[in-house]
């Protein structure tokens, strides 16, 4: 993973943001990484803060695997996606893995900062290709220090985030495997624009904190049951509906609490 290159980046342009949708229109998941307000707490920010916010937002490619910070580390940058997934992992000493919640176009990567602790153990790695902005984190720790609307926004953010952090924990000691592969194939949908997810069995093992051969035992009841197809590192959802029959309690509870918390997605 440190030999990934550089991810690209460029600066959002203030004057024209709607010029970036008209590039592609056949595009709509080009469209929606050139879009701030595709993540749903820069959509949800009043317009003053957003505006201030603009000038200072970059595009960020994220590739597959690449690690956004460390354990431990202190970053000078928080990062929202738009239409990448960001995993949160617990690295053992054994070198064994659990993930701890995922981020997408509904939240922030690195809130550590903007609570003061500076640093935290886990590190944030791609789970899903795709772009998204980041914003230098001073900017973010001023706003948020100001008490004001978006100080509300990103600790209701909070909030979500926690409650999915508890509740992957319940999952994971008292639900079974494939409950569990439902329940990250059905967040990480919730999180993209269409029905294809960017990731690999192997990185898949290393969210769950399991090992390769059963995250490919439950891919393969899940495709002879016409529920998904997976294909050198792409995974397509054909059948919704089947993962939610299939999934534990826990999908539905995180769900309804960030639903419960957050802006609506965006739709333009």
């Amino acid at each position: 993973m440190d030999n990934l290159p550089s991810p690209r980046k460029a600066r959002f342009s203030v004057a024209k943001p709607a010029s970036c949708r008209r590039k592609s229109p056949r595009s709509p998941g080009i469209a929606r990484a050139h879009n701030p307000k595709s993540n749903r707490l820069l959509a949800g920010l009043p317009h003053a803060e957003l505006q201030r916010w603009l000038p200072h937002l970059e595009l960020f490619a994220m590739p597959l695997g690449q690690v956004l910070y460390e354990a431990g580390s202190i970053e000078n940058y928080v990062y929202f996606p738009t239409t990448a997934i960001v995993s949160l992992l617990y690295e053992m000493k054994d070198g064994d893995t659990a993930e701890m919640a995922v981020i997408g176009n509904e939240g922030i990567v690195g809130i550590s900062l903007l609570l003061g602790g500076g640093s935290t153990p886990s590190r944030a790695v791609v789970q899903s290709a795709g772009k998204g902005f980041r914003l230098n984190a001073k900017l973010v720790i001023d706003e948020f220090n100001r008490a004001g609307a978006a100080t509300h926004l990103l600790l209701r953010y909070i909030q979500a985030l926690i409650t999915q952090m508890a509740q992957t924990a319940a999952c994971n000691r008292h639900h079974s495997l494939d409950q569990q592969l439902c329940r990250s194939l059905l967040m990480a949908l919730d999180r993209l624009p269409g029905s294809e997810l960017v990731m690999t069995q192997a990185l898949i093992a290393d969210m769950l904190g399991v090992r390769r051969e059963g995250v490919t035992d439950g891919a393969v009841r899940l495709q002879k049951a016409g529920v998904i197809r997976y294909s050198r590192g792409r995974i397509t959802v054909q059948d919704r509906k089947g993962l939610e029959t299939r999934v534990c309690e826990c999908y539905a509870v995180v769900k309804n609490e960030y639903d419960r918390l957050l802006p609506l997605a965006f739709t333009a």
